[in-house]
């Protein structure tokens, strides 16, 4: 009788090596066969765009697959290095942006007291936001110690978007300071 004597780590290497063997060959590996067909892949033959994912202030790298202007897959940017080709439930349904038929194309209003949305065009939109912004802006003009009316409101406020980029965000501000808001604050900063 012959005697083995195996520590520990050579027991679980041989284990291992026998378990691998027995699964390739009961399982009737065939390497001949084994290869990757890209003619099922939806993503074969797409153009791959690196964009950046607009959900928030992170930037994750984002690549856009698209066949015939479709979008047909979306996915981490691997060379990314803020994300490095991983995304977050957000930007995993990126794709949805274009693809969602229930996003809406038209400005919508709804009156004050009304339980429904109505359709209006942009230039009605534009008017209404103007006037109204001016009609809070001069009922709530602070008027200092001194009774002095100073350009300071504090009837409106602003808040902006992690989508927004540094001269959005810089034209935004301006915007707000010469309306005389105080209240300006950024979802970054929260």
């Amino acid at each position: 009788m012959v005697e083995i004597n195996l520590n520990r780590r050579q027991f679980l290497k041989l284990s291992g090596a026998t378990a691998v063997t027995l699964a390739v060959v009961e399982l009737g590996f065939n390497e001949k066969k084994a290869y990757a067909s890209t003619k099922e892949f939806k993503i074969a033959k797409s153009t791959v765009t690196p964009t950046i994912c607009c959900f928030c202030g992170v930037g994750c790298g984002i690549l856009v697959h698209t066949k015939d202007n479709t979008v047909v897959y979306t996915e981490g940017d691997p060379d990314n290095p803020i994300n490095e080709g991983k995304l977050c439930s957000k930007g995993t349904t990126i794709r949805q942006l274009y693809t969602s038929d229930r996003r809406i194309k038209k400005p919508l209003y709804r009156a004050p007291g009304s339980n429904k949305w109505e359709e209006k065009d942009w230039e009605w939109m534009y008017e209404t936001i103007a006037k109204r912004t001016k009609e809070t802006r001069d009922k709530s003009f602070v008027v200092s110690e001194d009774g002095m009316t100073v350009n300071k409101t504090e009837a409106i406020a602003s808040i902006g978007g992690a989508a927004l980029d540094n001269e959005e965000t810089y034209l935004i501000s301006k915007l707000m300071r010469g309306l005389g808001v105080t209240y300006l604050e950024h979802q970054a900063r929260i």
